[in-house]
C-alpha cells in the first residue's frame, strides 16, 4: 500500500488526464437520473431513503439482504453486488463500516471498479483512514472516473431527518455535482480540499466530540456528587461558558433530556466501539493502518490516534479519551452509545467505594 500511496501523490497532483471532466460535470443540477447506493446500515438506509424522497431513482445493494427490504418497498431497485450497481448508475454513494469494507466494495471481485463507467462520480461517506481514500481515488482515476470522500457528522437522527453535515474532499470541479446529491441528505455540505481532507475534518471533529463528552460526563457526575440536581446543573452549564454540544444537545445523564440515548438506556446513537475506532487512527500506527481498522472496537478515536502519530502531532487528551473508550469496550459498553461514558464513570466510582 505504501507504494500505491507514494504513487498517488504524483497521480493526484497531475491534471487527472484519464478523467473526462466534461463528461463528469455534464450532470446538471436538474438531473434526476438513477443514483447507486451501497451500504444500507443504520446510516446508509435513511440516507438512501432521503434520495428517494427527493425524486431520485435509487439502485442499491448491501451485504445483508434483509437490510434492503424496506428500501425495496419504497421503490428502490435492489441488486446483488456493487459491480451491478456500477453497471447501471454513474453516480454512486457508499456508506460502509471501515477501510477494509471500502477497499472490498471498490476493488474486490464484485467491486464497483469492475463495472464502473467512464465519467462516473463515486462519493464515499464512510469514516475511514484518509490514506485509504487517496488510494481509492487513484484506483478510480485509472478507470476514468472520479472519487470523492464525504464523511458525515450528525448521527442516525440527522441521517433520518436529512440534516447531516458532509465534509467533502476531492476534485473541486466535481464539488457542484456532489453537492447536488448531498444536499438531499444533509443540511450542510462543506468543501474541504483535496481527496482525504473530508476524512481529516471528520476525524478531528470526532476527537473533539469524544473529549467533550468525557468532560461533560465528569462534570455532571461531580455536580451530582456535590448535591446538585442534574437538570439544574445542565441548565446552568448551558447558559454559561462551559456550554457545549454534549451538554445542551446530547446530555449523557439519564433523565436530563428526552430523545437522546441517555434517556433510552444508551441504545441507538453512535456506538462506543465506533468512537474508539476513530480515536485509534489519531494516536498509534500500524504501518498502513489496516490491521487496526479491521478491529471493530477501534474506529473513530483509532483513526485519530494513527494520524496523530504519522504527523507527529501531540494529542494528550485524545490519547486519554482513546484509552477510556477502549476500556469501555472491554467492560461491555461496545454496543452502547458513546455517551454511556457517564454510566461507566459512575460504575467505576461505585466499585471504588
Amino acid at each position: 500500500m505504501a507504494a500505491v500511496l507514494r504513487g498517488s501523490r504524483n497521480l493526484l497532483g497531475r491534471s487527472l488526464k484519464h478523467v473526462d471532466f466534461t463528461l463528469v460535470s455534464s450532470r446538471s443540477m436538474a438531473s434526476k437520473t438513477q443514483v447507486g447506493f451501497i451500504g444500507l446500515g443504520n446510516m446508509g438506509k435513511p440516507m438512501a431513503k432521503n434520495l428517494l424522497k427527493h425524486g431520485y431513482p435509487v439502485i442499491a445493494t448491501d451485504v445483508f439482504p434483509e437490510s434492503c427490504k424496506e428500501l425495496q418497498e419504497l421503490g428502490a431497485q435492489i441488486v446483488d453486488n456493487p459491480a451491478e450497481v456500477a453497471d447501471q448508475a454513474d453516480r454512486i454513494v457508499t456508506m460502509l463500516p471501515s477501510s477494509p469494507n471500502v477497499i472490498e466494495v471498490y476493488t474486490g471481485p464484485n467491486g464497483i471498479l469492475k463495472k464502473v463507467k467512464k465519467g462516473s462520480l463515486l462519493i464515499d461517506s464512510s469514516t475511514i483512514d484518509p490514506a485509504v481514500s487517496k488510494e481509492m481515488a487513484v484506483a478510480t482515476e485509472k478507470m476514468g472516473a472520479v472519487f470523492m470522500d464525504a464523511p458525515v457528522s450528525g448521527g442516525v437522527g440527522a441521517a433520518s431527518s436529512g440534516k447531516l453535515t458532509f465534509m467533502v474532499g476531492g476534485v473541486e470541479e466535481e464539488y457542484t455535482a456532489a453537492q447536488e446529491l448531498l444536499t438531499c441528505m444533509g443540511a450542510n455540505v462543506v468543501y474541504c480540499g483535496a481527496v482525504g481532507t473530508g476524512q481529516a475534518a471528520k476525524i478531528c471533529n470526532n476527537m473533539l466530540l469524544a473529549i467533550g463528552m468525557i468532560g461533560t460526563s465528569e462534570t455532571m457526575n461531580l455536580g451530582i456528587r456535590l448535591g446538585l440536581d442534574p437538570k439544574l446543573l445542565a441548565k446552568i452549564l448551558n447558559m454559561s461558558s462551559g456550554r457545549c454540544w454534549s451538554s445542551d444537545t446530547y446530555n449523557p445523564v439519564p433523565g436530563v433530556m428526552e430523545g437522546v440515548p441517555s434517556g433510552n438506556g444508551y441504545q441507538g446513537g453512535f456506538g462506543t466501539q465506533l468512537m474508539a475506532k476513530v480515536l485509534t487512527v489519531l494516536c498509534t500506527t500500524s504501518g498502513d493502518g489496516r490491521e487496526l481498522m479491521s478491529v471493530a472496537p477501534l474506529q473513530d478515536l483509532g483513526l485519530a490516534q494513527t494520524t496523530a502519530t504519522n504527523t507527529k502531532t501531540p494529542v494528550p487528551l485524545g490519547s486519554l479519551a482513546h484509552q477510556i473508550y477502549r476500556m469501555m469496550c472491554a467492560r461491555g459498553y461496545a454496543g452502547k452509545d458513546f455517551s454511556s461514558v457517564f454510566q461507566f464513570l459512575r460504575e467505576d466510582e461505585e466499585e471504588g467505594q
